[in-house]
């Protein structure tokens, strides 16, 4: 019988359809420019790596050094040194490659382990979902610390489970001194939890064995961070350790942030864990909630403590592998549950572990209630419809975007970001446009073609299907705009080229008074001062327009600021940048003169 190439694929090479997906989505789409502030705040440390050649503890905005350790830095410095300086491609890279190694290796570990039908369903949705996806599209270290964990996580269950917790594959102590050099502790203290629980529910070692394992694992992981640690506090002295203290233990027991100059931020309750799993799985959150609609739902006859017992009876008669992976989600939400900072970043190790279990769950309701897949299907091609042929009506100019958002956009911002968008589907390029528009109706045509069909699981893979394209088209149409229109970049060339700028820009560095400029330090090389350390006698002086009037009320009677240029609206600082000509004030007559008028009595350019 003739197989498809679909089917080749799928049977004979998973893993490298998977990497090949997984490449074709993130590698053509992360070159756009910095939009926030997280962004170039962590390429900045490795500019300053190249520039200085400190590869400890480097110096970055307005002489502050960096607050997470510095493995996504090397690698973005490596990874830059072919091209001599470090691009938004090179800074997102570690992110990307991070990504398509995790996905290459969950598929890999579960494959062997459960079901592959499964495992390959599970390494699609982790894939797809939103909140990894994004994660490996920035210049961040999340994406880096979760693909160090969950690796590490799966060679301490193959260490468990073939030679019984004798020995230690230098590969586990290897992959959490990564994890430690990523982020800091918490790329042992969480793995090692996890671990711990596991093993005590086994039932199979003594907690002495336990505790010894864990030791070793613990002290062996610890050696090569420790080493960092202890070149950086030499460099950096009491500084570094009251940012190091803060950043790693002060969130989690909710210490006094007296010894830095910011707050830790982040602070939610303990719902918005559960919130954040919901939207980071989105689109396959609705397959789920249509799900539980389709349920019968019937409460049981019995006692609160049987139900207990039932359930962990069922947890007991589980493949190891899905307890296992019950056991990581279900230890990463509780961690996180406890510190008063939350993100929706720092559940990122658990998803590939749930979507083995999320899979599961899908491939059953396919199988035996498939108008849920069905109506699920149903109703993402109904909007991926509808965004395509709004995206056709667009490029061939049938209708104009910008006039309906000027009817309907009550804010300037929507109208923006509809214009930018807008924008994209005239102004772009091409052949791009035509891939991304073509296979997105390919993945509709797809949906509605095993619809029709009575193979309900192709409906899932149709699904799957779709929503990579839908992911192409928002990274390659969509985002790529909003993106580059909201970068500092064309402000920091204009200044850059219009005034002499050469290592004497200030600005303020004092996170809890004032907002700092991330993206206009990293585009212009990394050389900003710090205004209120330093208290220069003139020089040209940056802000945002929020904080404009702040310094005119601390610094207005003892310098004169001569406004020189504004830029537009900047999605890191969400308003606008202004730069200053500022000088002492040596005349009597200038303190005379109203602060509001000395504000508007400016030059624009």
């Amino acid at each position: 019988m003739r197989t498809s190439a679909l089917q080749y694929l799928y049977l004979q090479k998973p893993i490298t359809t998977v990497i090949i997906v997984c490449s074709i989505m993130l590698l053509p789409w992360i070159n756009s420019d910095f939009y926030t502030k997280g962004e170039p705040r962590e390429a900045s440390v490795a500019v300053s790596m190249m520039e200085t050649g400190n590869w400890i503890l480097p110096k970055v905005y307005a002489g502050e050094f960096a607050y997470k350790p510095p493995m996504a830095h090397w690698l973005m410095a490596v990874f830059s040194l072919p091209q001599g300086h470090i691009s938004e491609f090179t800074s997102r890279l570690p992110s990307a490659l991070a990504q398509i190694i995790l996905i290459g290796c969950t598929l890999a570990f579960f494959g062997k382990r459960i079901r592959f039908q499964e495992a390959f369903i599970a390494t699609l949705l982790l894939a797809t979902c939103f909140e990894i996806h994004r994660a490996g599209m920035t210049a961040r270290v999340d994406m880096l610390l979760t693909t160090f964990i969950v690796l590490g996580l799966m060679q301490l269950y193959r260490w468990e489970n073939r030679l019984e917790l004798k020995g230690l594959p230098v590969i586990i102590p290897l992959l959490f001194s990564c994890a430690v050099l990523t982020k800091g502790p918490v790329g042992i203290i969480m793995p090692l939890f996890i671990f711990f629980v596991y093993l005590l529910l086994l039932r199979k070692y003594s907690f002495g064995k336990i505790v010894k394992s864990l030791l070793y694992i613990g002290v062996s992981s610890a050696f090569i961070p420790m080493l960092w640690y202890i070149e950086a506090y030499r460099q950096g002295g009491e500084d570094f350790l009251n940012v190091a203290l803060a950043e790693n233990f002060g969130r989690f027991f909710h210490l006094s942030e007296s010894n830095i100059n910011y707050e830790l931020g982040h602070k939610e309750g303990v719902f918005y864990n559960f919130i954040t799993l919901l939207s980071g799985f989105i689109p396959w959150t609705l397959l789920f909630v249509f799900s539980l609609f389709g349920a019968k739902w019937r409460l049981p006859h019995k006692s609160f403590g049987q139900i207990l017992k039932d359930a962990w009876l069922r947890f007991l008669s589980m493949e190891k592998m899905k307890r296992f992976s019950l056991v990581a989600a279900v230890c990463i939400i509780f961690f996180y549950t406890i510190p008063s900072s939350k993100r929706s970043v720092y559940l990122m190790p658990a998803y590939p572990f749930l979507t083995i279990l999320l899979a599961q769950y899908f491939i059953y309701i396919t199988e035996n209630r498939s108008k849920v897949t069905r109506i699920f299907a149903y109703v993402l091609t109904s909007i991926v419809s509808l965004v395509f042929i709004t995206g056709l009506l667009v490029m061939t100019q049938a209708i104009d975007l910008n006039a309906v958002a000027a009817r309907f956009a009550a804010k300037e911002s929507a109208f923006n970001a509809i214009g930018n968008a807008t924008s994209m589907f005239v102004h772009d390029n091409i052949a791009s446009l035509i891939v991304i528009m073509a296979m997105l109706l390919i993945s509709i045509i797809t949906v509605v073609f095993h619809l029709t069909k009575h193979i309900n699981l192709k409906i899932l893979y149709a699904t799957i299907l779709l929503t990579f394209s839908l992911n192409l088209f928002i990274d390659g149409i969509v985002m790529r705009n909003l993106k580059n229109n909201a970068s500092a970049r064309p402000f920091a060339e204009r200044i850059s080229r219009d005034y002499e700028l050469e290592n004497n820009v200030y600005v303020m560095n004092n996170l809890r008074k004032y907002m700092n400029l991330y993206g206009m330090n990293f585009y212009m090389n990394n050389t900003f001062r710090d205004f209120e350390k330093e208290k220069p006698e003139s020089g040209y002086f940056l802000t945002t327009e929020k904080d404009a009037e702040k310094v005119q009320e601390h610094y207005g009677s003892q310098y004169k600021f001569e406004q020189l240029a504004i830029s537009e609206r900047q999605g890191d600082i969400s308003g606008k940048a202004i730069l200053f000509r500022f000088s002492l004030s040596r005349h009597p007559a200038y303190h005379s003169v109203p602060r509001r008028l000395l504000i508007c009595n400016t030059t624009f350019r």
